[in-house]
C-alpha cells in the first residue's frame, strides 16, 4: 500500500472496524451481564421441571407448569410467573429458551409485560427476531444504567402504550430510537455504532 494521504486514511478505517470487532467479540464473550446471573443449580432445577412440556410451547403452558416455581433472584425470591408471560403471543422453543427468559429477572419482568400487551393483539405473535430484539434494548438500558432500571420501565410503558394505542406492536428500530432518546435526555451518551444508537 503507498505511503501517501489516502494509504493512511485506508490503514486507519481498517484499524478502526478491526477496534470495533474486538471490541464486539469481547462484549459477547462477556454475555453482556449488566444484570449478575441468577445461579445455575436454580434454573438447572427449572429446566427439570419443564420435562413434561412439549416444545415448542406457548407461555401460557410453561406458566401453567412451572409458574408458582419460585427461584432465588438477587433481591429475594419470585415466582416464575412473575418473569414468563401467561400469555399465547409468546412461544419457548426449549427448557433452556425458558432458562435464558428468566436469567435476567430485570429484563425477563420487561418482557413480560410486552408480551401480554402483545396476547390483548389479534393475529400477533412475539417472537423471532422482534422480541430478541426488544430483548436486547432492554438489556442495553440495563447496561447503561445497572443501578436504575428507570429506563427499562419507560420503555416498556412505552411499547404497551403503542400496543393500546395503535393496536399494533412497535417496530424494533422504533423502540430502539425510543430507548436511545430516553437515554440521552437523562445524560447517558448514546454512540451512532451502538445497538440504541439508530
Amino acid at each position: 500500500m503507498a505511503d501517501d494521504k489516502q494509504g493512511r486514511d485506508k490503514q486507519a478505517r481498517d484499524e478502526e472496524r478491526r477496534q470495533r470487532e474486538r471490541e464486539l467479540e469481547a462484549t459477547l464473550e462477556r454475555g453482556d451481564e449488566p444484570e449478575p446471573p441468577i445461579e445455575a443449580e436454580e434454573l438447572t432445577d427449572l429446566e427439570a421441571e419443564l420435562e413434561s412440556v412439549s416444545f415448542p410451547a406457548p407461555a401460557t403452558e410453561v406458566v401453567a407448569t412451572i409458574g408458582d416455581r419460585e427461584i432465588e433472584v438477587p433481591d429475594g425470591r419470585v415466582a416464575v410467573a412473575e418473569l414468563v408471560a401467561n400469555a399465547d403471543a409468546e412461544t419457548f422453543d426449549s427448557p433452556a429458551a425458558v432458562r435464558k427468559r428468566v436469567q435476567r429477572p430485570t429484563v425477563a419482568a420487561a418482557m413480560k409485560r410486552v408480551a401480554e400487551a402483545a396476547d390483548t393483539l389479534r393475529n400477533v405473535e412475539l417472537g423471532g427476531s422482534q422480541r430478541d430484539a426488544y430483548e436486547k434494548t432492554f438489556e442495553e438500558l440495563k447496561a447503561i444504567d445497572a443501578d436504575d432500571d428507570e429506563g427499562i420501565r419507560a420503555i416498556a410503558d412505552w411499547i404497551v402504550d403503542r400496543v393500546r394505542e395503535k393496536e399494533a406492536l412497535p417496530g424494533s428500530r422504533a423502540v430502539r430510537r425510543q430507548a436511545a432518546e430516553f437515554c440521552r435526555a437523562n445524560g447517558y451518551e448514546v454512540r451512532n455504532d451502538e445497538w440504541l444508537g439508530v
